[in-house]
């Protein structure tokens, strides 16, 4: 007799309305608990989408761009890094994935949602679920006005898009 654990998905509750993530944890084991750990301890809460680039995808999960951090925003995560878990998940839209440096095993809390395909990424970033509710608010955030921001890109919204929880649920 199997025990596994029940299904999981996460809720997250942003200023733009909610989303809710479906997780692959078939394919991305430790990066699905790392993020449901994250978002149990409420690391995410008060976080903002830093990064957006329309038709590519909308970043967050730096803990620099909560309110009364002084770090750049795009540079903070947990104060450790996890081993990266690539797969043959497609980077197409609404699927979650680990944001990193250029190293591989990079990644801490940072995340983005694809808004449109972006199979380039494959096998180099860890696809960890999908979207299953939500995408009109991924598409109100993905096309939020940017502006350039400190790496020269123009990708940082002129709005502050928070979000205000992460919330983990039985599927």
């Amino acid at each position: 007799m199997s025990t596994t654990a029940p299904a999981e998905k996460a809720i997250i509750k942003t200023t733009y309305g909610d989303m809710t993530l479906a997780f692959w944890p078939d394919v991305a084991p430790k990066t699905v608990e790392n993020f449901k750990k994250l978002a149990r301890e409420g690391f995410y809460n008060g976080t903002a989408f830093h990064r957006i680039i329309k038709g590519f995808m909308i970043q967050g999960g730096c803990p620099n761009t909560k309110a009364g951090e002084s770090g750049m925003p795009g540079t903070g995560g947990p104060g450790y890094k996890i081993k990266a878990e690539f797969n043959l998940k497609s980077h197409v839209r609404g699927v979650i994935s680990m944001a990193r440096s250029s190293h591989p095993d990079s990644a801490g809390s940072q995340f983005f949602i694809c808004h449109g395909d972006a199979k380039f990424l494959d096998k180099q970033y860890t696809a960890f679920g999908e979207l299953v509710a939500g995408d009109d608010v991924l598409e109100r955030i993905a096309t939020v006005p940017t502006q350039h921001g400190g790496g020269g890109e123009k990708s940082t919204p002129i709005d502050r898009i928070e979000v205000k929880s992460i919330e983990i649920v039985a599927a």
